[in-house]
């Protein structure tokens, strides 16, 4: 089970985690996406985060716009220079190359992709395939399914491309083998919720009895429900996980532009 080997144990009695996505960061801070500042952006998704008194911190992919080893060094700097204490963890996204976030991977910035808290366990799944398509390979899912067969508690699930469709464009980039993923997950019985990045914009849905939740990017938003690919900068956003012996609680928080 070597994509889950490496694990994190939280220690608090409730969990609060943030899911952030798609920064599209460039080998340089001046670098801009569709006119964005992604850096710029990216800093102040950091500063909002660390005044929310978090447990941990997922990245859900699309790290880099040029695909440079600097865009990469970048992000980790940004990371140490914030206000921000907490480990962050990270699935790779259809820009991502794994070796470059494999070196990225030390002190702060965690490689683990099982994490367990008192609530449960969360799990980390790869979702990148041979194109800008997402596809979950045949022995990641069969350890998806050992990881989740020998699971005891309820399970919280993160991966990039979106596994339903959104009605837009980047629905010709979705998750390729989606509904596979999503049996295995329902059929489990274990998971509460699975949350990805990709479509760069907010959405919520469901798949049998399991929610799906998708974050917006730190950097630019897609346009909904268009086949046409529209950009528009509504500012960075993030996603609040709260898991407590309550439950589990969502929300999207934006910021300015």
């Amino acid at each position: 089970m070597a994509w889950f080997k490496q694990s994190h144990q939280f220690s608090a009695a409730q969990l609060r985690l943030a899911h952030i996505t798609d920064s599209h960061l460039f080998g340089s801070r001046e670098g801009c996406y569709f006119e964005v500042n992604t850096a710029a952006h990216f800093v102040s998704v950091l500063d909002a985060l660390a005044g929310e008194g978090l447990d941990g911190v997922v990245f859900g992919g699309d790290l880099t716009q040029d695909h440079s080893a600097e865009s990469y060094a970048l992000f980790a700097e940004l990371v140490a220079q914030s206000a921000l204490d907490c480990p962050l963890f990270w699935v790779p996204g259809n820009h991502d190359d794994l070796t470059l976030l494999a070196q990225i991977s030390e002190g702060q910035i965690s490689a683990a992709k099982h994490l367990r808290c008192e609530q449960g366990d969360i799990l980390l799944l790869n979702s990148k395939g041979p194109t800008p398509a997402g596809w979950c390979e045949a022995a990641h899912l069969a350890e998806l399914e050992a990881v989740l067969c020998a699971a005891s508690r309820p399970v919280l699930a993160f991966c990039h491309h979106h596994p339903l469709p959104i009605d837009g464009y980047l629905d010709k980039h979705m998750l390729e083998n989606g509904p596979q993923l999503l049996n295995t997950l329902v059929d489990s019985q274990r998971v509460e919720a699975l949350i990805h990045g990709h479509v760069h914009h907010a959405y919520a849905q469901s798949f049998r009895t399991l929610p799906v939740y998708a974050t917006p990017a730190t950097s630019i938003q897609f346009a909904k429900h268009t086949a046409d690919w529209q950009q528009h900068n509504l500012g960075p956003a993030y996603r609040l996980i709260h898991w407590s012996a309550k439950g589990l609680h969502t929300e999207v928080k934006w910021l300015a532009n």
